[in-house]
């Protein structure tokens, strides 16, 4: 199993789901800041030329939150995903979702007008947009988390590698700070022995 992989980007969540299960697999570092992303080599592999992609055995995968999904499907038998049908299988979809659909966008365009456009092209009224909109959504995670351990039922599933991952990044651009069940959340998660070694 082979993981194409930038780090401090998305790949980090596949990262960390292959380190809590403790599968082999191999790192294919891809620099992006050499532009080797959009090479014909790696666009054969994904074709939209972005991090990270996953080749099990010849069958390729992209988009970060549906290899998580995957790997937690093909290793079953490690306990990071409800079981299919339930109530908690529900919620699992659902805060997968919800983080990448109305939290991570936000984070996206922070980014992309603070550290990624040049000066002359940023746009300060979109980071204040999108900062607004990360103040609706955070507060519903924060309420999901008070009093609970994780985002869904009593042990840590792959949805708190998503949604950890997603929030871990906000934090790092320093929204979501006066959430307190979502940072009480995010030093549990980011604590474990693999999400250390997948944000390294």
């Amino acid at each position: 199993m082979k993981l194409y992989y930038c780090a401090q980007t998305r790949a980090i969540r596949p990262r960390w789901i292959l380190e809590e299960l403790g599968v082999p697999y191999e790192l294919a570092h891809i620099d992006v800041m050499k532009g080797e992303h959009k090479q014909p080599a790696y666009m054969k592999i994904h074709p939209l030329g972005v991090v990270p992609a996953l080749d099990d055995g010849g069958s390729i995968f992209f988009e970060s939150a549906a290899i998580v999904q995957y790997l937690a499907d093909k290793y079953a038998d490690k306990g990071l995903a409800p079981a299919l049908g339930t109530k908690e299988r529900g919620e699992y979809y659902q805060w997968i979702s919800c983080a990448m659909t109305e939290l991570e966008p936000s984070l996206t365009t922070i980014i992309l007008n603070t550290l990624i456009l040049p000066e002359a092209q940023r746009d300060p009224a979109a980071i204040k947009k999108a900062s607004e909109r990360y103040k609706v959504v955070c507060p519903i995670f924060d309420e999901r988390l008070k009093g609970r351990e994780y985002i869904v039922g009593d042990r840590f599933s792959a949805a708190d590698i998503v949604v950890g991952a997603v929030l871990a990044l906000g934090t790092r651009l320093g929204q979501g700070l006066e959430y307190p069940h979502v940072q009480a959340y995010l030093k549990r998660v980011t604590s474990r022995p693999a999400a250390q070694r997948a944000f390294a």
